[in-house]
């Protein structure tokens, strides 16, 4: 009985000493005490600024889950206090002073820091980006256009079937892309939606007229219309998932298949929400290592044993954007090309 008391309390002295391990915070070695928040900061650019590992925002700011989901929001303006005196430290906000009447106070500005730069994805954030397979048979299409043009820019006109019962008046324009295919299945996940540009509905009906706003391609006959919804970005807080998440890169958005990648670029990958993936998760990128001939062999090159070498890390994504299969995500950093097949592994 005793044995097995001491057995217990060893293996719990164990795990609590992995626990203890694992929250270990890493801070910058110039990580500050104090820090003003200042206008154009993002949560990333404040976490790297305390934190070797930015992703970890979330355990020093000690927040729960659902905190971590709907966070306190940080403004400018605000200080953040770095707590040294604990084994992992904290941060937090330091407490608002109290000013004389006879000071004028200025209030902070309305909008929070969001967790990345809105511009390097909100273009992402209302466009379809992912179609599926019967997505394009139920989309409203132009049948049409002014003149019998071959194709349409700005100020030009559509004329749109399968619209008529709809209310809205701001549409966008897209048309099928490539198919985005797993590579470890081959399943083909959806299609890539290329983005066209705007079209306002000026005149109801079936056909509809649609007078084309903007254009990043030419317009015709056979694309695809989808109701423009409001850009929202997300104020979560970067984090890395609760469990193991192993993701591939499909493709690079919008690039060729040859295409390689970099800082603020945008890829695909073959996991989404029915794979436990949300926004704001933070993924390792990994490059396959390669298989080298063991140099020890008396083999011939063709015949001898190879070694398969170790993948290497060499960057983080951010997921910003998922669908049931695929999700989206912006790279914040990376010592090398970011390529289709790459891997992506919980940090």
């Amino acid at each position: 009985m005793d044995k097995s008391i001491t057995g217990i309390l060893l293996a719990l002295c164990l795990v609590a000493g992995q626990a203890l391990a694992q929250s270990n915070i890493r801070l910058q070695e110039d990580a500050p005490d104090r820090y003003v928040v200042q206008k154009g900061d993002t949560l990333w650019s404040i976490a790297s600024k305390f934190l070797k590992e930015p992703w970890r925002w979330p355990e020093i700011w000690k927040l729960n889950q659902d905190q971590i989901k709907n966070p306190n929001r940080i403004y400018p303006g605000n200080v953040l206090v770095l707590d040294r005196s604990r084994t992992d430290p904290s941060l937090a906000l330091a407490p608002t002073e109290k000013l004389s009447p006879r000071v004028r106070v200025e209030p902070l500005p309305e909008e929070a820091i969001p967790a990345i730069r809105p511009n390097s994805i909100e273009p992402f954030l209302t466009q379809p980006l992912v179609i599926e397979q019967d997505g394009l048979e139920k989309a409203p299409r132009i049948v049409a256009t002014e003149e019998s043009r071959v194709h349409i820019g700005p100020g030009g006109i559509a004329y749109v079937a399968g619209a008529a019962n709809s209310k809205e008046v701001n549409w966008q324009i897209f048309r099928p892309g490539k198919p985005l295919i797993d590579p470890d299945t081959q399943r083909t996940l959806g299609y890539e939606a290329i983005f066209l540009g705007t079209g306002r509905m000026t005149r109801s009906g079936d056909p509809a007229t649609l007078q084309v706003v903007t254009a990043k391609q030419e317009i015709g006959k056979g694309d695809r219309l989808i109701a423009t919804g409001r850009a929202v970005i997300n104020q979560y807080l970067p984090h890395a998932p609760k469990v193991f998440v192993q993701a591939r890169i499909i493709s690079l958005y919008g690039a060729l298949a040859t295409s390689e990648g970099g800082p603020s670029s945008i890829v695909a990958l073959n996991k989404g929400t029915k794979d436990g993936v949300e926004h704001g998760h933070v993924l390792a990128l990994y490059r396959t290592g390669e298989s080298a001939v063991d140099p020890a062999s008396t083999l011939s090159r063709d015949a001898a044993p190879r070694i398969k070498l170790p993948d290497e890390r060499y960057g983080l994504v951010l997921i910003f954007r998922t669908f049931d299969s695929v999700s989206y995500a912006l790279v914040m950093e990376s010592s090398r090309p970011v390529a289709p097949g790459d891997l992506l592994r919980t940090p």
